[in-house]
C-alpha cells in the first residue's frame, strides 16, 4: 500500500501550474530527471536536448525560469543565455554543470545568470531553486512581451 506522501510526490502538487520552466540539457538522463522533478513540483516544463530547439521555444511562448546545462568548458549554452536575457533581462537563468569551470562561472554571471550550480541537484535543492526564482504570473511585471 502506498503512503500518502508517495502519492503526492508522484503527481503535480496542484492543478494550476506554478510557472513555466525552460529546461535544456543534452544529457538525456539529466533531462528526464529534472523534467520529472519540476513536473512533480507543479511546473509546466519545456524540456529540450538542443539549444537551438530551446531558442525556438523562447520565441513562441513565455517562460518564467530557465535551467540550462553549461555543456563543455566551451560553454555551449552561452548563445541561449545571451538571447534569452536580451529578450527579457529579468528572466531568471540558472546554469548547471557536471564540472565546475571558473571561466564559465564568471561568464555566466556576467551574462546575467542568477546562479551556477554543480549537478546533480537533490530534489529539495531543485525545489528551493525554482521557488526562489520562478514566480508564476510575474511575466508582465518582468516586462515580458509575448
Amino acid at each position: 500500500m502506498a503512503r500518502s506522501a508517495d502519492l503526492q510526490f508522484n503527481r503535480p502538487c496542484s492543478f494550476l501550474p506554478r510557472g513555466r520552466v525552460l529546461l535544456v540539457d543534452e544529457d538525456g538522463n539529466d533531462l528526464r530527471y529534472y523534467t520529472a522533478l519540476l513536473w512533480r513540483l507543479g511546473y509546466v516544463v519545456r524540456p529540450f536536448a538542443s539549444y537551438q530547439e530551446a531558442e525556438s521555444c523562447l520565441q513562441r511562448e513565455p517562460i518564467d525560469f530557465i535551467m540550462v546545462n553549461q555543456g563543455s568548458p566551451a560553454f555551449e549554452a552561452r548563445g541561449l543565455v545571451e538571447r534569452a536575457l536580451a529578450r527579457n533581462r529579468r528572466t531568471p537563468v540558472v546554469v548547471l554543470t557536471h564540472c565546475l569551470d571558473m571561466s564559465c562561472y564568471l561568464e555566466a554571471m556576467q551574462l546575467g545568470a542568477v546562479d551556477y550550480l554543480e549537478k546533480p541537484l537533490a530534489p529539495a535543492d531543485v525545489e528551493h531553486l525554482v521557488t526562489t526564482h520562478a514566480q508564476p504570473g510575474l511575466l508582465e511585471m518582468r516586462g515580458h512581451r509575448a
